[in-house]
């Protein structure tokens, strides 16, 4: 069956733009159940410790106060299930041990949610202090090594170091960051006798619906969970949070649904972060450029009974053609909380440290820092020497360096200058990891003439609605109109989540899987149908288009879905089909995330340190673009959160107490529109090779290498090497 690109690629405009806009969606926060009440927690003011006493007796006799739980009253609860992003957090009041600042101790409900803030403010609680673990190079803290068993080493690094050229090492940090989606996160949560029903701002409505039932002791199909539309998340709603758990527990408990809307204070302890991290490289080269080793080292924070995979060093494994390269990552326990995954997990900070690292060297081999990367590119996948199933990375240099007019560019440190204003170039490579997992969708097409296709996945604002619609649209031959697709509910077939730029590509290929059966249902309904001018057609003789199954060699010779489905008297016919990761042995050939090359100018005022970017140029090879105006938003809004971890994101915590002291978007810094010059952005390479519907995902790839080549471009403009984000003012002074 073949699909002519009608629908696919054009700019479509978001499907749930207007109704966004119209602010007619109903956000998790904007559901109401007749007879909801409230919850509000109340979050531990100290970082390690005990309890030593709770008081809610004021609490639970201030008006409007249902219930107050503690670990004293709070029902037992399970361990949630581990998954590819490691085990659940573990559930809340279950003891009195607290773990870090703003650790939830207690949970009010109430009639009104202003009388459930008011009463979780009189709850007191008394504290058995100890000493709280906080720096990430504080020996108290159990330092882990290879926890996401990650850690590689091919050929003989310490040799071939000891045998090179040049070497260059240094110590690169990156700050912990804050995802701070827009929407505040919110539960609400209503049981019906052993059922319970959950609205959740999460990215994957599969994992809560596992991880409630689990919790809670019930079968998985008790567990129903929405999340039609979320108010952003860059990371922070893949995991499945305590406010979830205490708003399921409230619930329960009053026997009433219960909604739970996290503060803007409460996202920062509650909903994950990026991890700060200290990387050590090491890279050998010979005087000609070639790369002869690669050691990279990092060390990343986590919470004290958590666990994180979120593997940085590895991005030196399989980025640059060198036949020495070892990796190791290693994660210090603190007393803080539980981190997670926020856009580009990893890659955001090993990016970071190996492509300064590059830029570094070139100045050492007084070479071009883009000679450095062309030289040392990876024709195959370094770690197995597979081809790639797709790879432009060189069309990517080429063409952000015409672009951005790199030959301009004076290789002299301060060489170039507008007016007071020292300018820089700096540039970084990207080679994001490929990452999918299994999906399933069900598809289906009535009478009328118009289908229906589905799955449990989310839409975090990213176009998941829209593309996916659009691509169902070409596979089944029809007009936009003629199709809905639909998402957000844990009762339809079962999705990953949206994250680590893979549920395009997952869900996309489950949706050409369940057409393509749909298709074939069809087929097989006038497989001895006399009447048919498809009879005896298989899937691969036909193709789609105008609503009508077809002769691939004779568009004349077909007949429409809708009398097919008349004259054998159905309603409709449905379809369910699922995507599965191929393999990279089976295959033979590596698959390949996306690449990208990122070119940054600058313009630092010597006297006040200002910096300024007056212009990015990103190009990407993302495989097939299913809509250019969607994607090139994509890898602008990564762009921008690339500026926020070069120069503005620092998550600060006090060192005494292990409060967040920046709790806000008041004190935690993030790029305004002024901060932002212009974004040029590009699309090249074809699609990938290794699924038939050839995406490979453009979600993350926007941000890694962002922050490199603005710390190259300080660096070229000034002489500066700042090797820790962000770069702050007194960095340049």
């Amino acid at each position: 069956m073949t699909e002519p690109t009608t629908v696919v690629g054009a700019g479509v405009d978001r499907v749930d733009g207007p109704l966004k806009v119209a602010g007619a969606v109903a956000y998790p926060s904007d559901v109401s159940y007749p007879g909801m009440v409230h919850a509000a927690p109340v979050r531990s003011t100290i970082a390690a410790g005990r309890i030593s006493s709770i008081d809610t007796t004021a609490a639970e006799a201030m008006p409007g106060v249902l219930a107050v739980l503690t670990h004293h009253n709070a029902a037992r609860l399970n361990r949630g299930p581990e998954n590819n992003l490691g085990p659940t957090p573990p559930p809340p009041l279950q003891d009195d041990r607290i773990r870090h600042n703003g650790q939830y101790v207690a949970v009010v409900v109430a009639e009104r949610p202003y009388q459930a803030a008011a009463a979780a403010r009189a709850v007191t609680v008394g504290y058995e202090r100890a000493d709280p673990v906080l720096e990430i190079d504080d020996p108290r803290g159990e330092l882990r090594t290879n926890p996401f068993d990650t850690d590689a080493e091919r050929g003989d690094v310490a040799t071939a170091l000891g045998s090179a050229d040049v070497v260059h090492e240094a110590t690169y940090s990156t700050a912990e960051n804050t995802n701070n989606p827009l929407g505040l996160f919110a539960t609400v949560a209503a049981w019906d006798g052993d059922q319970v029903t959950v609205h959740d701002a999460t990215q994957w409505t599969s994992n809560v619906r596992t991880t409630v039932a689990e919790v809670f002791g019930l079968p998985e199909p008790a567990v129903r969970v929405y999340a039609k539309y979320v108010g952003g998340g860059f990371g922070s709603g893949l995991r499945v949070w305590q406010h979830v758990i205490l708003a399921v527990l409230a619930a329960r408990t009053v026997g009433r649904p219960v909604k739970l809307v996290l503060s803007r204070p409460e996202m920062f302890t509650g909903v994950g972060h990026r991890p700060d991290t200290v990387q050590t490289i090491r890279i050998g080269a010979r005087r000609t450029g070639e790369l002869v080793a690669i050691d990279h080292e990092s060390v990343q924070t986590v919470a004290m009974e958590d666990e994180n995979p979120e593997p940085v060093a590895a991005v030196s494994g399989n980025s640059y053609a060198c036949p020495n390269v070892a990796h190791r990552d290693r994660q210090r326990r603190l007393n803080i909380p539980c981190p997670g995954s926020m856009r580009a997990p990893g890659e955001a900070q090993g990016n970071f440290a190996l492509e300064s690292a590059l830029d570094e060297l070139s100045y050492r081999l007084n070479l071009d820092p883009l000679t450095l990367r062309m030289r040392n590119y990876a024709e195959t996948q370094p770690q197995y020497g597979l081809p790639w199933s797709s790879k432009a990375l060189r069309e990517c240099y080429e063409v952000g360096a015409e672009r951005f007019g790199w030959s301009r560019r004076e290789p002299g440190v301060g060489a170039m200058r507008d007016g007071r204003w020292l300018v820089g170039y700096g540039m970084a490579g990207v080679s994001y990891l490929w990452w999918q997992v299994r999906c399933e969708a069900r598809a289906s097409i009535g009478r009328d003439g118009t289908a229906y296709v589905s799955s449990a996945a989310t839409d975090i604002g990213t176009g998941t609605y829209t593309v996916m619609w659009q691509l169902s649209a070409e596979l089944l031959g029809l007009e936009l109109e003629q199709v809905r697709f639909d998402l957000g509910d844990s009762e339809m077939p079962w999705a990953p989540q949206a994250g680590g730029s893979g549920l395009t590509g997952a869900l996309g290929n489950a949706v050409y899987a369940s057409c393509r059966e749909l298709v074939r249902r069809f087929l097989d309904t006038v497989v001895d149908d006399p009447g048919s001018p498809l009879r005896g057609c298989t899937i691969d003789d036909v193709a789609v288009s105008g609503g009508r199954i077809h002769h691939r060699a004779n568009p004349g010779q077909g007949e429409s879905y809708s009398a097919i489905l008349a004259r054998h008297g159905l309603d409709e016919l449905t379809a369910q089909a699922a995507s599965a990761p191929p393999e990279a042995q089976q295959v033979g050939m590596a698959p390949a995330g996306a690449f990208a090359a990122k070119f940054v100018e600058v313009h630092v005022d010597p006297d006040l340190g200002l910096l300024r970017i007056p212009r990015v140029v990103s190009v990407i090879d993302g495989g097939r673009i299913l809509n250019e105006k969607l994607a090139r938003s994509q890898i602008i809004g990564g762009v921008v959160g690339g500026i926020g971890q070069a120069l503005f994101e620092e998550t600060r915590t006090d060192a005494r107490t292990g409060r967040i002291a920046n709790a806000n978007l008041g004190d935690y810094l993030v790029p305004v529109h002024a901060d932002i010059g212009e974004v040029d952005v590009v699309f090249v390479g074809a699609p990938d090779r290794l699924t038939p519907v050839g995406t490979k995902g453009v979600g993350e790839v926007g941000l890694p290498g962002v922050a490199a080549a603005i710390a190259n471009a300080v660096y070229h403009a000034t002489g500066k090497r700042i090797r820790s984000l962000p770069i702050t003012i007194d960095q340049l002074l």
